[in-house]
């Protein structure tokens, strides 16, 4: 599989057996680039961030721009996630915001945060995009007395600091409510429910938002791997196997999927973590009942390695987590096996239960736990979702046009502040694997 702290380029690589690449083909490739071409805007990645970008760029300033994918739209991380479109990003709590930097920078990032998810919303609706939205809702399940303490802080927090209206709240729910109307959960002490959540198929959303670009006549190269970058004479030459896209300006949109060495603006400065998602066979109406599945809402737990899961549209059981350490053991059995052992904890009666699919993507994280859209000088870029990037790479996009186009953006950290550097940054795998082994204990004992 490929590693972006290993392999130098992410090109020619398998496309993920997904549950999603079940429900949806993929069309045929539009062509590689071929030649000397010329744009205004060049955009490295063809996930959600690059082609929401090219669309902003085109339909609200009107500028040129043209799309490089390295292999196919679908091959990276926006076709391999589990389709929760959530408020928030990174690992920072709002209170942790706040005093970080000041309750208004705090509320500044949560109605970004809002207007992301609204932002997914409206352009599902707008375009007709046939990606099965589910039933809106984001729980977040406490897993401990401890969690349900900081839960129910945090909803506390959200209703009396931040929320704006009843929508954009936060509610607390007890253990034996959740239990009763939501999930018949046997690790659950109760939930934090976020009102304005909600789950999607992310191949179906990526290819709404490729067939948004084209219509708007934009080019999209796929197949074409940038493998060299040379900045010459304030212009942006992009090399692939195939051709040269010469560009004033250009977007970095690989997130987790960008090799190790790409760009010293980005290089050194985010961790790459693999995901690993299961999908058991669909559910019968028994099973459901005896499982207490009564919402199809996404959900996830408030352990340090998270658990997250949700019902899916034809009752298939999603559950997701951590996965392998490096990339040459993601496909080793044992990651989806302890995630199966998680999912019979949670739901002991679907111990038997196959599992249909498993598969695993990166992440990236950055240093300071919260991602960066940032752009100097012409070249800009968003890294840093921590596996939330289904809303927020929506209005990442938009910033980031805005900002390539000259307009000025919120005074938020993230955006003003560009990606710090990791310390020690040929340790930043064994750092990783014991912080695993730490969370793991934490979680457990802790």
């Amino acid at each position: 599989m490929y590693d972006p702290l290993i392999n130098s380029h992410p090109n020619k690589q398998k496309f993920a057996s997904s549950y999603w690449a079940s429900t949806q083909a993929l069309p045929e490739p539009t062509a590689p680039l071929l030649g000397r071409q010329k744009t205004d805007v060049a955009i490295v990645g063809g996930g959600y961030t690059g082609l929401l970008t090219a669309y902003y760029l085109a339909t609200e300033f009107n500028i040129d721009c043209h799309v490089l994918e390295a292999n196919q739209v679908g091959f990276g991380a926006s076709a391999r996630n589990a389709g929760f479109v959530l408020k928030g990003s990174g690992r920072l709590g709002y209170a942790a915001m706040t005093q970080r930097w000041d309750l208004a920078t705090t509320k500044g990032i949560y109605d970004e945060f809002t207007q992301a998810v609204a932002r997914v919303d409206g352009l599902i609706k707008q375009h007709s995009i046939a990606c099965e939205p589910q039933e809106a809702g984001y729980l977040k399940v406490a897993h401990n007395p401890k969690a349900l303490v900081s839960l129910q802080n945090a909803a506390n927090y959200i209703q009396q600091n931040l929320a704006s209206s009843q929508d954009s709240g936060a509610e607390f729910i007890s253990s034996q409510d959740f239990r009763t109307q939501y999930l018949d959960h046997h690790q659950a002490f109760g939930a934090l429910r976020l009102k304005d959540g909600f789950g999607v198929n992310p191949l179906k959303l990526l290819l709404g938002y490729k067939a948004m670009v084209q219509a708007q006549g934009v080019t999209i190269s796929e197949q074409s791997c940038v493998l060299d970058w040379i900045e010459e004479g304030g212009k942006h030459r992009l090399i692939t196997d195939s051709g040269e896209l010469v560009a004033n300006k250009v977007i970095m949109a690989g997130n987790a999927y960008t090799p190790k060495r790409f760009n010293h603006r980005v290089d050194d400065k985010f961790l790459p973590i693999l995901s690993n998602v299961i999908v058991t066979q669909p559910l019968t109406a028994q099973e459901l009942t005896e499982a207490g599945l009564h919402t199809h809402q996404v959900t996830m737990d408030t352990r340090i390695l998270k658990y997250y899961y949700r019902l899916l549209p034809d009752n298939r059981l999603l559950f997701g987590g951590r996965g392998a350490v490096w990339g040459k053991d993601a496909a080793n059995p044992v990651y989806g096996e302890r995630l199966k052992m998680a999912l019979n904890k949670c739901f002991p009666s679907l111990t038997n239960k196959a599992i249909a699919y498993n598969w695993t993507g990166w992440i990236a994280a950055a240093m300071d736990d919260m991602p960066h859209v940032y752009s100097k000088g012409g070249v800009g870029y968003s890294l840093g979702y921590c596996g939330a990037g289904v809303s927020f790479s929506s209005q990442a996009a938009y910033r980031l046009a805005q900002s390539i186009a000259g307009e000025a953006l919120p005074n938020l950290p993230l955006y003003q502040q560009p990606l710090p550097r990791f310390p020690f940054t040929q340790a930043r795998r064994l750092g990783q694997w014991g912080y695993y082994h730490y969370g793991w204990l934490k979680d457990r004992f802790g």
